[in-house]
């Protein structure tokens, strides 16, 4: 809201959301970091439009939510300054920069008949993959940890989950889901049952697990993305394990090498990283499918602050719910860093473990940029091109 001058709060307009929001979605190179910077910077240190405790507390509640978390605090700051309207406009012009530009570089990646500098491009990019899911496990393993808290009984299950986790992304693919959602309610049940005594969060809602898709086509792309929309415990980079096994072996929309492609686009272009799965759409089934994918994989944030907005204090109060994400939350990280497994199993030519290597340098040991990597390790890749040395089929 803004004041007129003599005292009344005047609604912030939709286009003027439309703008903010859409300048965000073309500038957010970096994932959430990024996106909470730029949206504090605009709503609170410009324009005051929220206090900086309102836009604190979103970010706790969001942080709460299943989902990419810095989407829906975009939705949710929309939402603050014109409700329905405001998340809708806002939202949209937060996701559709991001979408439009890795849609536009599937077609070019994708193509049959790709030219040399682009294979040469992805071969090298995706040889990075690996160690940036590593990275994004390993950086979120601090606020988890501090979550779990101090007692000794509590860091061991954090532990255990964590195990569970790296394990199931690494092993059982396609049950991955159901190791996160049980890991989030028995760390829920212990937590409120040691508290709020027999019966506590009884009410609490039961997450979904998996369900096998019956069949291939668009069902089976919408289920996929819905997995990804409710199932993104602990960050957006969660996606990677929840998707390979569908994408790749369940349904063979994409090769284990294309896959790699399509995490390294959702990783250079702005926007949320949850924009992979409009990639698996596109291989599914062309520009429509990147279209679906996108529209059921962002649906639940929309849903989750249109609904739950006016309900989120209660949210970060409930012991449930705080359980639920801690164990959820853990396992989630493991099954980030598990990915790697599968993910490095994809690389079939020696010269990218070279490029594997020195990413992994990059990234954990000197903690640089995740952009400058993949642009670093694509550039490799077409030198190795033009050189005549193999690329992935």
């Amino acid at each position: 809201m803004t004041d007129d001058g003599t005292g009344r709060s005047t609604p912030v307009p939709l286009a003027t959301i439309g703008r903010a929001w859409g300048r965000i979605g073309c500038l957010g190179f970096g994932g959430p970091p990024a996106h909470i910077t730029l949206l504090r910077e605009l709503c609170v240190e410009r324009h005051g439009w929220l206090t900086h405790d309102e836009f604190e507390d979103g970010i706790a509640a969001t942080n709460l939510l299943p989902g990419p978390a810095s989407t829906q605090l975009a939705i949710l700051c929309a939402w603050r300054l014109r409700g329905t309207r405001g998340a809708l406009v806002g939202g949209l012009c937060f996701i559709v920069p991001g979408l439009v530009a890795i849609l536009g570089l599937s077609v070019l990646f994708f193509a049959p008949h790709a030219p040399l500098w682009v294979r040469g491009a992805s071969a090298g990019a995706g040889a990075a993959v690996p160690v940036v899911a590593l990275s994004a496990a390993v950086g979120l393993l601090p606020r988890s940890w501090g979550r779990a808290g101090t007692r000794p009984s509590a860091r061991a299950r954090w532990i255990t989950y964590l195990v569970l986790g790296a394990a199931s992304a690494a092993l059982v693919g396609p049950y991955l889901v159901i190791v996160l959602a049980a890991c989030g309610v028995l760390e829920a049940t212990v937590r409120t049952s040691r508290r709020d005594g027999p019966g506590a969060g009884r009410h609490a809602a039961t997450p979904l697990v998996a369900v096998p898709a019956a069949a291939g086509g668009l069902g089976a792309l919408a289920w996929v993305a819905l997995k990804v929309g409710l199932l993104s415990y602990g960050g957006g980079f969660v996606i990677v394990p929840l998707m390979q096994h569908d994408a790749v072996h369940t349904y063979h929309w994409m090769t284990a090498g294309q896959f790699l492609d399509a995490v390294a686009l959702g990783q250079i272009t702005p926007g949320p990283v949850v924009q992979t799965v409009a990639v698996v759409g596109y291989a599914a089934a062309g520009i429509a499918g990147g279209l679906l994918a996108a529209f059921v994989a962002f649906a639940p944030s929309f849903a989750f602050i249109l609904v739950g907005g006016p309900h989120f204090d209660r949210l970060r109060t409930n012991p449930w719910a705080q359980g639920f994400l801690t164990g959820a939350g853990s396992a989630s990280i493991g099954a980030i860093a598990g990915s790697t497994v599968p993910l490095a199993l994809a690389l079939s030519h020696l010269w990218q473990l070279g490029v594997l290597a020195a990413a992994a340098l990059w990234l954990l040991a000197f903690r640089r940029g995740v952009i400058t990597a993949l642009v670093a390790a694509a550039l490799v890749g077409v030198a190795v091109a033009y050189a005549g040395l193999p690329l992935p089929a």
